[in-house]
């Protein structure tokens, strides 16, 4: 019997995107179910009662929440398919998931900051993401990957954040290209696997999401 896997995501969600590298890295095919987050479906709120928030991955009638935690179950259920995402190595195994949980931790909230706020505050943000650019890119150094030659984990966890490259040179006034050209180059390397480059959307169209919706933000303020 085939296995069912349903994911419900939202187009510009950089969470979505890690489980649709995921699935295309491993080439599982699934049906996408676009969710409307101010009018979330029944089947959401079902499947993820505690958070309701996307990305859900149902696989065969049971949901998995959580961006990296699909990705890691992707990785582990479908473990004799091609581009593991996660070395064998314990010890390496447990790094991978330190610096995923540092991207986690660091660049969401910051980067909102940066491309939602401005003044004070948006400088703050500014001076912390650069910050954790660096941190990102002493650890990448002469590398390929995060992992070496093997794509994997923590490019999953990063690359989605290519899309907002552009909005954050634009509405926070600096150059990511000047400033951290091994990441930008690995970005790239990135975006010339068809698993990142089907999944992750233009820079352009992603400004224009989050332009609108930081217009939004601001008129019920």
């Amino acid at each position: 019997m085939a296995d069912e896997v349903v994911l419900l995501d939202f187009w510009p969600s950089p969470f979505g995107m890690r489980v649709r590298i995921a699935l295309a890295e491993k080439g599982i095919h699934y049906e996408g179910r676009e969710e409307d987050l101010s009018n979330k479906s029944p089947l959401l709120l079902k499947m993820n009662p505690v958070n309701k928030q996307i990305p859900v991955l149902i696989h065969n009638g049971r949901p998995i929440s959580e961006s990296l935690i699909i990705v890691q179950y992707i990785d582990e259920v479908w473990s004799n398919n091609k581009s593991p995402l996660l070395p064998s190595d314990p010890y390496q195994r447990a790094n991978a998931r330190f610096w995923a949980d540092y991207i986690d931790k660091k660049i969401y909230s910051t980067g909102r900051l940066v491309w939602g706020t401005t003044g004070e505050v948006q400088e703050k943000a500014k001076k912390e993401l650069r910050e954790s650019f660096r941190v990102l890119e002493k650890e990448l150094a002469e590398k390929t990957y995060f992992g070496g030659d093997m794509f994997g984990l923590v490019d999953v966890a990063l690359i989605p954040f290519y899309s907002w490259f552009y909005t954050l040179e634009t509405t926070a006034n600096f150059s990511i290209t000047e400033e951290f050209p091994r990441l930008v180059s690995w970005a790239k390397r990135c975006m010339q696997r068809d698993s990142v480059s089907n999944s992750v959307p233009d820079q352009y169209k992603i400004y224009d999401f989050l332009l609108d919706l930081k217009n939004k933000m601001h008129s019920i303020q």
